[in-house]
This record gives C-alpha cells, structure tokens and sequence, in this order.
C-alpha cells in the first residue's frame, strides 16, 4: 500500500501530459490553419512596402550605353576624386569652418545621388534593340517624319525612353503628347496633338527604324 500511495502522490504532485495539454490550450487556443495551396498552384506575390514590384521603362540600346558611361565615369573617376578632396579637406583642422570641406562633402552627396539614380534606370530598363525592329507602324525606337500642318514645316523624331529625350537631338519621349498621338499610326496618317498653345496636326511622312 505504501509504494501504491507513493505512486499516487507522485502522479498528483505532476499531472499527465495529455492533461496538461488540455489545459494549455484551452488557456492559449492555436491559431486557425490556414490551408495549403493545391497541387500544382503557387500563390502569386504581392507587392510590398518593403519588396514592391519593379516597373520596366523601355529604352534604346544606345540610352543604355550612355548611362552605363557616364556610371562608369562617376565610379573611376568622380568619385575617388572627391574622395581624396575631403581627405586633403580634412588634413587642414577644424572642419566646423572648413569651406573645402563642406564643398567636398555636398560635392560626394551629389555624385552618390548620381550613382544611385542610373543604378535605378538601368536596373527598370527594358533594352530595345531598334536595329531589329521594322514594320510601317509607328512605336517605340521609330524614327518619324512629320508634317506640321500649321507652319508648313518637316520635323524628324525618334520616339526614346523617357530620360533619353532631347528635342534639339530629334529625339522625343515615349510619354510625350507626340509621341503618343502617332503610336500605332502609319504613313500618310494625320495625328491631332494638344499642345499648351492649342491643337496641332502633323501629316506622318515616313516611318523608319534607324
């Protein structure tokens, strides 16, 4: 009797496990689960704050080259250069009035924005190789010619990304009203562009991929 009561007091001194498990969750209840995904189907990604997905911007060939330059230039050569001025800045004491300094520093800030800011086009770049591309219709990387109906005048465009656009180059931007008014239109068409001086037409001369 003694070892049957010595067994007794030990189970009641440490319940069973199966009890202490009742109890745990009617303490703290599980979560609901949620249900796996089908066989053969993926849950598609969202896009977050912290992992948003990434827009492609289309862009020549040759805008790509340009922006890979001028990183390459900001790296190798803008940047130890400025490098070296705040150290020879800070050779000359007290940085608190320091002009070359602070110019140095302001200068740095700059050129990292620069780096930065060509990381980011050429990492959303979807490079178009225009050589390859034809047809009559007018898209993106066309060369355009045009008419402009009220002043009687020729103009040749070619329809670039957005941060390659230089009008005194010939060159436009996919989103400018031009561009867009003339996307899809052929040779001999008529495009109606508003403009902040008011409407204006162009005859559509010729389209070429150059």
């Amino acid at each position: 009797l003694d070892g049957i009561n010595a067994r007794a007091n030990r189970q009641s001194e440490h319940p069973p496990v199966a009890a202490l498990e009742f109890l745990r969750r009617r303490i703290y209840p599980l979560p609901p689960r949620t249900p796996a995904p089908a066989a053969g189907k993926r849950t598609p990604l969202k896009a977050t704050e912290s992992s948003p997905i990434m827009e492609k911007v289309p862009m020549t060939a040759e805008g790509w080259q340009v922006l890979d330059d001028e990183l390459k230039r900001l790296k190798t050569s803008e940047r130890p250069a400025v490098i070296a001025a705040i150290s020879e800045a800070r050779s000359h004491g007290d940085l608190s009035e320091n002009a070359e300094y602070h110019a140095a520093k302001e200068r740095q800030g700059w050129i990292e924005g620069q780096i930065a800011e060509i990381e980011d086009r050429m990492a959303r770049a979807q490079v178009i190789d225009v050589s390859k591309l034809s047809g009559s219709q007018v898209k993106f990387g066309a060369t355009v010619s045009v008419f402009d109906e009220d002043t009687e005048e020729k103009a040749r465009y070619q329809i670039v990304g957005e941060h390659e656009a230089d009008v005194k180059q010939g060159k436009i931007s996919i989103i400018s009203p031009l561009a867009r008014a003339m996307i899809g239109k052929e040779m001999g068409d008529v495009v109606e562009v508003n403009t902040p001086g008011g409407g204006k037409a162009y005859e559509i001369l010729k389209v070429e991929w150059v």
